[in-house]
């Protein structure tokens, strides 16, 4: 008969498994990072920039999808014009964009 002792390394298998462990936690954590909370700050950070730029008489587009030009602003509010002379007031991170008009090119005329 044949017998076979297994030799053990006196616990260390179980600290490697929670360095493994600690390993996983760790990439996974850095990957949480940069894959959601990093953008998440970064489109944070380009909406306050976009907010804190506006001024009166830019036309903007509100997050339900509602154009219009600004008539007054304040700390917490806007007021916009909208088209018919309605006008609306709507807390100023409601604002999601600034429209843009292009430049007509007049390089080809003269």
């Amino acid at each position: 008969m044949l017998t076979i002792l297994a030799q053990t390394d006196g616990g260390s298998s179980g600290s490697n498994a929670i360095v493994t462990i600690v390993f996983y936690a760790v990439v996974i954590g850095g990957l949480f990072y940069f894959l959601m909370i990093r953008p998440q700050r970064s489109r944070m950070k380009k909406h306050q920039d976009l907010v804190s730029s506006l001024d009166i008489g830019d036309e903007v587009q509100t997050v339900g999808g509602i154009v219009g030009t600004i008539e007054f602003l304040d700390d917490q509010y806007a007021v916009l014009g909208v088209e018919g002379g309605g006008r609306l007031r709507v807390v100023r991170r409601a604002l999601a964009d600034k429209i843009q008009h292009p430049e007509p090119d007049l390089g080809d005329e003269l």
